[in-house]
């Protein structure tokens, strides 16, 4: 993909000054805005930078590592500050004040605040009653909640006690729940009487009952109150509300553990079959996060943090680290939608936001809309946008910048729940360019290799990384020999993270990332990455969202492009020469759709990811696994139904 030469973006010299990246570097001996040359040093040296990271950050252990990395040479097998203990929600909780630590936001317009003392108070109180319930170091603690302030609160009072947390949002079905719950076996689940979305009260206390009946180990249900204060709990008579569920005055304590003790459990899409449970190990997550928000973010105290996202997403346990930069969290629970276009930019106003994370689709969603944030609202505040989920498109820069803010930093970051962080992200040093994530992230080896393992720049290959970081899970849960997570990541290239992302460095030393590697196109034996075609189709008028996938067909591979309508709009001959001849003047003739037909729907994950795979098997024949794992299942009933046509 062509990129501009030109930069949308470029740091002012007064922000580049007064980042956190340039007090950390300047020491080091590191000045802006040479990026490549504090990179290149992080990944050579890594003892030296995360030692510096974990200085600069404050880290504080109750036991000191007995070295910075053991085996350095292995992947898997790395060790990162053996012997030191600590504790993670500690440094979550370490900043007290009257400030606010958090703001929970929902779309019914209810707005609750908790000051850092108020929260480490809640805190205290609900671990006092976990430990009750004999919670300790290493029992699992799991949520079924909304995004909002008992979330939070729920898995700050778990890892406090060194126990781990897991959480689903409440969209999932219950036999989704159970596909990741059942195979970790929480102690104590947290589970919402319901939420609301689009305007829409959603009960899910009949969910709750059957998911807790379904979990054999589980000693305590606490019902938490979101739809209404009081909930009705009759249909729940073993649950206690978690408004009750509090040890008044109790103290707050921190267990410390090993720094590679587990903290949370992740779970995959699930889209190939039942979710696998990610472990993320304590000090490795603390540790990744403070660098990202802190350095590559600039996430500063009494900045006002916030993404858009959900409880089953990393993003939501990327968000809640912003605590230990010493950042508000703003929450957001609720349709982005609701009532219109302007909710999130009202709320963006209204808390003086500083950092405002979202995704491509809802930014190409506010696009079609036709709305403009910044002709409606007064964003002076806002300094940087974060966009993950999916790749982000040139033309969703330009959009950005047109209607959102002018010069606003717009960081493209890309990673994922594997990692429970980023391989490449924004920083405050060099410029933005169209269609470009900015860098690959301090400490993190990233590369781009051919199919052969070679290195390559300028063309399109896999994503991998070739060196340990800390953040690599410490495993999957009920993999006792690690084979199956080598399996997952280090099977294609051994030795070497195989991400699983198509993806090219830049002349600028940016990255573009053209979608997920097992869903590449292959026509006439030439790798080509979704996003490049979804970037074009995308931007028709007419065009809602759309689906590509390769078709085997006669020993090769056709393209079949899927578009979802604007209401109204026809799916005509006129319509469909327009597309391929976009595509075919945009791209290549080889990227043009063999044939071009229109869905009801597009399938996503529950996460808002495109699941290309799944209309793929469908339409070679092929079972989907777990449709548990899909926001919408009933979309592949249409792609079920013309693959049987085809078969006639």
């Amino acid at each position: 993909m062509k990129t501009d030469s030109r930069p949308l973006w470029t740091p002012p010299a007064e922000r580049i000054a007064s980042s956190a990246l340039t007090r950390f570097a300047r020491p080091l001996g590191f000045s802006p805005p040479d990026y490549e040359a504090l990179w290149r040093w992080s990944i050579d040296q890594p003892e030296r930078f995360w030692r510096a990271v974990w200085e600069f950050c404050a880290l504080r252990a109750a036991s000191p590592p007995r070295a910075i990395l053991e085996d350095a040479q292995c992947m898997p097998g790395a060790r990162w500050f053996p012997g030191s203990t600590l504790n993670f929600a500690e440094h979550l909780l370490r900043h007290a004040g009257s400030a606010p630590a958090v703001i929970a936001i929902d779309e019914r317009g209810r707005r609750r605040e908790l000051s850092r003392d108020d929260l480490r108070g809640r805190v205290a109180e609900v671990a006092a009653a976990l430990a009750s319930d004999g919670v300790g170091v290493g029992d699992r603690v799991a949520g079924f909640l909304p995004n909002t302030l008992e979330a939070v609160i729920a898995m700050l009072a778990t890892t406090s006690l060194g126990a781990v947390w897991s959480s689903c949002s409440p969209d999932f079905g219950e036999s989704g729940v159970l596909e990741r719950f059942g195979q970790i076996e929480p102690k104590v689940l947290f589970a919402c009487d319901g939420y609301t979305y689009a305007g829409k009260p959603v009960d899910t206390r009949t969910r709750v009952a059957r998911i807790a009946a379904g979990l054999p180990g589980l000693k305590r249900l606490v019902l938490v109150p979101f739809l209404d204060e009081v909930p009705d709990s009759s249909m729940l008579p073993a649950a206690v509300s978690m408004p009750d569920y509090r040890v008044r005055g109790a103290s707050l304590r921190f267990a410390p553990v090993p720094f590679d003790a587990p903290l949370y459990i992740l779970y995959s899409s699930g889209t190939t079959g039942k979710p696998k449970c990610i472990v993320h190990g304590v000090g490795g997550t603390l540790l990744q996060h403070l660098k990202e928000l802190v350095l590559q973010s600039d996430v500063a105290p009494g900045d006002r943090l916030f993404f858009f996202t959900t409880c089953g997403w990393m993003m939501w346990n990327w968000l809640v680290s912003g605590l230990a930069a010493g950042a508000t969290v703003v929450l957001y629970d609720g349709s982005p939608f609701h009532p219109g276009p302007e909710a999130l930019w009202r709320l963006a106003e209204r808390e003086r936001l500083n950092q405002f994370g979202t995704s491509p689709k809802y930014l190409s969603a506010l696009e079609k809309s036709g709305y403009e944030p910044m002709r409606m609202h007064d964003l002076g505040s806002l300094r940087t946008v974060f966009s993950t989920g999916s790749p982000l498109m040139p033309e969703q820069f330009d959009y950005a910048y047109r209607a959102v803010k002018a010069d606003v930093q717009l960081a493209s970051i890309s990673g994922g729940t594997d990692i429970i962080s980023c391989f490449a992200l924004g920083n405050p040093w060099t410029p933005v360019y169209r269609g470009e994530l900015q860098g690959p992230g301090l400490g993190m080896a990233v590369e781009v290799f051919d199919d052969a393992g070679r290195p390559r720049r300028g063309a399109p290959g896999e994503l991998v990384c070739t060196r340990p970081f800390p953040s690599m899970p410490i495993g999957f849960w009920n993999d006792p020999d690690g084979s199956r997570y080598r399996a997952a990541y280090f099977a294609r290239f051994p030795g070497v993270w195989h991400h699983g992302d198509f993806a090219e460095i830049t002349a600028h030393g940016g990255f573009i990332i053209s979608g997920r590697s097992d869903a590449t196109l292959n026509p006439g034996g030439v790798r080509i990455g979704t996003a490049e075609i979804y970037r074009i189709v995308d931007a028709q008028p007419e065009v809602l969202e759309s689906v590509v996938v390769g078709y085997r067909h006669d020993g090769d591979e056709d393209v079949i492009l899927f578009v979802r309508l604007r209401e109204g709009c026809v799916l005509d001959d006129a319509l469909v020469r327009r597309i391929k001849e976009a595509i075919r003047s945009a791209l290549t003739p080889r990227h043009v759709p063999a044939r071009i037909l229109a869905c009801p729907e597009v399938p996503r994950t529950i996460s808002g990811k495109i699941t290309e795979l799944a209309v793929r098997s469908l339409l070679h024949g092929e079972p989907v696994k777990n449709t548990e794992a899909l926001a919408n299942p009933q979309a592949l009933d249409y792609f079920r139904s013309l693959a049987a046509d085809w078969r006639r």
